[in-house]
């Protein structure tokens, strides 16, 4: 379908959308529809829920933010369970400013963006759908037309509450265009849009001498005064600020911190009363979310301000802070690479997540519990299981900690590093050393780190380093052996003949004539020595192997390759060390002989075509490799 096709089937689906008529049709319709009369803190938490929920481990993943922010299920969990929530309950919450607080490009600005683009679409589905007096510049909620004294009955009778109270404007109109006569009101359907200032408003602070609180508030248009003859006439006012133009929606507050104290006052009564002051006029009501943003150094400041305190109490603060998972970290440089110009760059494999790794690393920080690393916790951290260590041992790790994540390295860095890399040296192809190599040059150009800091980011690329190289060795050991995971299957299950039979003293029978044969000890011992088990631990380890067996048997689960991370990594270093020659060999020679060409070959077809890369990075990581081996 053509895009003009698309847009005139949006245009058809707008006209199908729209809906009109008197207040009296609009009772009929919550009769048929109650969900229409939610307030503005649960149509926000009906779009999230409506959107998915997955359940697992008793946590819960909302598919709404699944596709934009990464690694933060557990933040996002809490603000949705115990702000939006709590708030689409009409419990106290709702009457709090909801502060999002966390380090730079740590999320916030696109969670944000991310409601208020939901609210757009969610006002056009049937379940988010918002209706509004008719030419009210505030689309003011239709049951405000009820009078106090009735409005007891009103909620027998529709099973609605209503909150606020008519606004000055909407009052007059009611006489003078209606007669008093409530029914015939005219109530539209109406549909969030930032960019046509309906139900979104967006409030940023600019210099204090010039920034006026008409921006919030609205102001007085003097052109009519000579008209309507007063400035407490409501129809002289223009109720065009953000706070009346977000009105049944949400306003984002762009570094409300940073804000004159008058602006921030004008929040105290709408966030705890639902009513702001505005002109001559009474009181006005609003029901909106307010959600601002800002960084730790920024709240501590605010909050240590004692002129400050009546604010405090009107905040909820909701930390958003780095990811501290590699493959999230991976996948937020994947989506900022394809939303750029450099998605046309081929970048190597794991290129991204050894730079995750680095990343990740800066973020966290050290643990007092014994055997553990800052690599261990990383693995911890992405769901890896690391043998010695359960969910028990996670969950203790998370709260050592209450700011781990609020400092560290941002993801943009990472990107402007890999794409100065690309740039400067005009490359079509990226590997893990470039991107290392570039993220180090940059450094030194960080004008946020100390001399302590960089010194330590230089011993975590280091680190970073070193997981790229045994990944490498992996990868070609892979790509090497001719079905791999068959050789691996193999080669284990031949040695859990052997141990069975050791710790069982019992005889192996040959496949081929049958005849009894003892366990043969320099198999099991070549695999075992590549993870250091020395010859007065073996005992110990082939039993515990069997046990695990037998635990794995019990629950009617199957014993395989994976099943054990240590025997998995003994099996991967003997399929290595064997294959280790005619890797040095086809990787180093510079004029190999034609069996030798026909293996590289070989194994670049394979890495292409298996393992997604390129020739290019293909070659380099061969030759990489060989040079590991050949130290």
């Amino acid at each position: 379908m053509s895009i003009l096709k698309k847009i005139e089937r949006f245009r058809e689906e707008e006209e199908r959308l729209k809906w009109e008529g008197t207040f009296e049709d609009y009772l009929e319709l919550i009769k048929e529809k109650p969900y229409v009369t939610q307030t503005a803190h649960s149509r926000v938490y009906n779009m999230i829920h409506d959107a998915g929920v997955e359940e697992k481990d008793g946590k819960k993943t909302f598919s709404f933010f699944k596709e934009q922010i990464y690694g933060l299920e557990e933040s996002i969990e809490q603000l949705v369970e115990e702000y939006f929530h709590s708030a689409a309950k009409r419990l106290d919450v709702r009457k709090r400013i909801l502060l999002l607080m966390g380090p730079v490009s740590g999320g916030k600005s696109t969670l944000v963006t991310m409601l208020k683009r939901g609210l757009e679409q969610y006002s056009r589905t049937d379940r988010g759908a918002v209706y509004a007096i008719k030419g009210c510049p505030m689309h003011e909620d239709p049951l405000h037309l009820i009078p106090q004294h009735l409005r007891a009955d009103f909620q027998k009778e529709y099973g609605a509450k209503i909150e606020g109270h008519l606004s000055p404007l909407n009052m007059m109109r009611l006489e003078e265009e209606y007669g008093g006569r409530i029914e015939d009101v005219l109530v539209e359907r109406i549909f969030f849009s930032e960019d046509k200032r309906t139900g979104i408003g967006t409030f940023s602070p600019s210099d204090p001498k010039s920034q006026d609180i008409a921006d919030l508030t609205g102001s007085i248009d003097f052109s009519t005064i000579a008209e309507y003859g007063s400035e407490s006439d409501p129809r002289a006012y223009r109720f065009d600020g953000e706070l009346n133009k977000a009105n049944r929606g949400m306003m984002e507050f762009q570094e409300m911190l940073k804000c004159d104290e008058k602006f921030l006052w004008h929040l105290l009564s709408l966030t705890q009363e639902g009513n702001f002051k505005a002109g001559r006029f009474a009181l006005i009501s609003a029901d909106e979310l307010i959600v601002a943003h800002t960084n730790e150094s920024e709240y501590k400041t605010f909050i240590s301000n004692k002129k400050n305190e009546a604010l405090h109490s009107r905040i909820i603060v909701m930390k958003i802070p780095y990811n501290l998972k590699v493959s999230e970290e991976e996948r937020i440089y994947k989506k900022m690479i394809d939303d750029s110009d450099l998605s046309h760059v081929h970048i190597a494999p794991h290129a991204l997540r050894v730079a995750a790794i680095f990343t990740i690393l800066t973020r966290l920080k050290d643990t007092n519990k014994a055997g553990i690393d800052l690599i261990k916790k990383l693995r911890l951290y992405d769901g890896e299981s690391v043998e010695g260590f359960n969910s028990q041992d996670l969950a203790e790790l998370k709260n050592e900690h209450t700011d781990e994540g609020m400092g560290g390295i941002d993801p943009r860095y990472v990107i402007n590093r890999i794409s100065s890399a690309i740039i400067r040296k005009q490359l079509t192809s990226i590997n893990a050393l470039d991107v290392l190599r570039s993220i180090k040059d940059g450094l030194d150009q960080h004008a946020s780190i100390s001399k302590e800091e960089r010194e330590r980011f230089m011993d975590f690329i280091s680190t970073a380093r070193k997981e790229y190289d045994n990944i490498a060795k992996k990868e070609v050991q892979k790509a090497f052996v001719y079905s791999y995971d068959e050789s691996a299957k193999t080669l284990m299950d031949n040695y859990l003949d052997n141990v069975e039979a050791y710790c069982n003293k019992n005889k192996l029978r040959d496949p081929l004539t049958g005849e009894e044969m003892t366990p043969d000890e320099k198999l099991m011992r070549s695999i075992e020595e590549q993870i250091g088990i020395s010859e007065n631990a073996k005992k110990a380890f082939r039993e515990e192997i069997l046990i695990r067996i037998s635990a794995y048997a019990r629950k009617g689960k199957k014993f395989d390759y994976n099943s054990h991370e240590r025997l998995r990594e003994a099996i991967q270093k003997k399929l290595f060390a064997d294959l280790k020659d005619i890797v040095k060999i086809t990787t180093s020679v510079k004029t190999p002989d034609e069996s030798q060409l026909k293996k590289v070959n070989e194994v670049i077809a394979r890495l292409i075509d298996e393992h997604g890369y390129n020739s290019t990075s293909a070659n380099e990581l061969l030759r990489y490799v060989g040079s590991l081996l050949n130290r």
